[in-house]
């Protein structure tokens, strides 16, 4: 039920490893806090980590609705939904390609989401089938490339920046992350992953570096117990990072005659 859905969003790369669902859920979180009604759809069939990441209970599971409809499962203000919400943690699904996109079409179209302002999409690393049946069967305004400043991680970008343009979903930016990373003991500065590899991705490509984010032991640990920075620290900086995200993408996105009043974001220590 896709009609409801105002904006349908892709957050992709075109590699796994760089903390793609990660930053999909966190600017879901922020978009959320700036006012707007947000579900999440976790695209990866084969390796689905909503559930976990957004704090689902394993004995929570979808309600159907007339024999032919499920709903979403509402967690930190928010819509989800996943084929771990599904299956099970651990249930691994030995599918071919087109069992996995009839599966993703189905939680895309038979998902009571009720009246959203935008649907991010998580999607699954690499240019394969689930990436061509979602550009099929949703109206995509548009995909966020999440990507490392390695060298590596920003080739596998460019391929999904190409992929979305053969398809003809524009580009709305690209995140950085694990930019940089931060002595928390003496604040020493160091670019493990390499340095100003998104500026030149969006230079060559001419897109916007939405946000850059710190290579920071809490996002990964608050991911991992179920509650997000977004969430759990929600006047840090991370926080504001995925804010000025979800910022910049409301302001490419929304027309004037629907503009949005953005909030001042005001930062303190956690």
């Amino acid at each position: 039920m896709i009609s409801s859905l105002k904006h349908i969003i892709a957050v992709a790369s075109g590699k796994g490893g760089v903390g793609k669902s990660t930053v999909a859920i966190n600017l879901a979180l922020a978009l959320s806090k700036l006012g707007q009604k947000v579900g999440l759809l976790d695209a990866d069939i084969y390796g689905p980590s909503q559930q976990r990441m957004l704090g689902v209970p394993e004995d929570i599971h979808p309600e159907q609705i007339d024999g032919k409809y499920i709903s979403p499962i509402l967690a930190h203000g928010i819509k989800a939904m996943s084929i771990g919400f599904l299956s099970g943690r651990g249930v691994p699904m030995v599918w071919r390609g087109p069992m996995a996109g009839s599966a993703l079409t189905q939680m895309l179209e038979q998902t009571v989401w009720g009246e959203l302002d935008y649907l991010l999409v998580d999607m699954p690393p690499g240019t394969g089938d689930i990436q061509l049946t979602l550009s099929q069967k949703a109206s995509l305004c548009g995909a966020v490339i999440v990507t490392t400043p390695q060298d590596i991680a920003l080739l596998d970008a460019q391929k999904g920046i190409e992929m979305f343009r053969k398809v003809n979903v524009p580009i709305l930016g690209v995140i950085e992350n694990m930019a940089v990373h931060v002595c928390p003991k003496c604040g020493h500065r160091e670019h493990i992953f390499g340095s100003e590899g998104a500026d030149k991705l969006s230079s060559d490509y001419d897109v916007r570096t939405l946000t850059s984010l710190p290579l920071d032991i809490n996002i990964r640990e608050k991911s991992d117990a179920g509650n997000p920075v977004v969430i759990s620290l929600p006047n840090s900086e991370l926080s504001r990072c995925f804010e000025v995200a979800a910022i910049a993408i409301l302001e490419t996105l929304e027309t004037k005659e629907d503009k949005v009043d953005f909030p001042e974001i005001k930062i303190s220590e956690d």
